[in-house]
């Protein structure tokens, strides 16, 4: 199988981080996540990284999470349950306080745990046709886990649209409520990344460091580990209720879920 992350190092010390699934549009498992984490133990050791670039192989960024995978953890002991949780929060979390800065490059779809990756990054730019959704709670699933980051990238009061209605949304939008930082043409995406990188390249590394840690420090969804204990339960513990077992089953039989009264008129 084809590595579900791939990473690269520049002569600059910029990183480029591939989600490399897109047979499954970028859809996330357990050995992308462990990609993931791979990846950042890797760059943790180069002395010489100034920023670090994430985007999706194919035609979407990142399409929530592999709906066999899911079925497959929510069905195991609850032990690999909350392992499942705790390792996907921790991927998160480390990305968020990666020392140097994070670019996110979205095209296409960015749905559920994708909204909590760029919501790490300190810069996202889109492309104009690209689509986001924090989707959870349609299949009864909640994003427990990703919520501290998305608290801070659009605040609380479009989280509890956008993370209760689970509509979708477009990158004007997402602009505009703060998940996202600009919005370009497909064809200019590439060359905004490499925009904003020129312009961190030209900052004080260390100086960036303190600035992202200070920023951290005071952000409104600040973790520590019990925060994090406590979401990760959450998080696991409502992946193996009653409710996320129908919903997964209606996302996979194409139905609407038992509790659905959406009107067809």
């Amino acid at each position: 199988m084809p590595n579900p992350v791939l990473w690269s190092l520049d002569p600059r010390g910029v990183a480029r981080l591939i989600l490399n699934r897109p047979e499954v549009n970028n859809a996330y498992n357990g050995a992308m996540i462990e990609g993931l984490h791979q990846a950042m133990d890797a760059l943790a050791h180069e002395a010489n990284l100034r920023a670090v670039v994430i985007a999706g192989n194919g035609r979407h960024f990142q399409a929530g999470a592999d709906l066999n995978w899911l079925n497959s953890v929510r069905t195991g002991s609850p032990e690999e349950n909350e392992h499942a949780s705790r390792r996907t929060a921790e991927a998160v979390d480390r990305l968020n306080r990666l020392p140097v800065p994070t670019i996110a490059l979205v095209q296409g779809f960015c749905v559920g745990g994708g909204t909590g990756l760029i919501a790490a990054c300190d810069v996202v730019i889109a492309t104009e046709d690209a689509k986001f959704a924090i989707s959870e709670v349609r299949w009864g699933l909640t994003a427990a886990i990703i919520i501290p980051q998305l608290a801070d990238a659009i605040g609380a009061r479009q989280l509890r649209r956008y993370a209760l209605t689970a509509e979708r949304f477009s990158a004007e939008e997402a602009r505009r409520i703060g998940l996202v930082h600009e919005v370009v043409p497909a064809a200019e995406l590439e060359a905004a990344g490499e925009r904003i990188v020129d312009a961190l390249l030209a900052n004080g590394p260390e100086a960036m460091a303190e600035t992202k840690s200070l920023a951290l420090e005071y952000a409104f969804g600040k973790i520590d580990a019990d925060v994090m204990a406590a979401l990760t339960i959450s998080h696991a513990r409502k992946r193996q209720s009653d409710e996320a077992r129908e919903g997964l089953a209606s996302f996979a039989e194409k139905r609407a879920a038992n509790w659905s009264t959406v009107s067809k008129g």
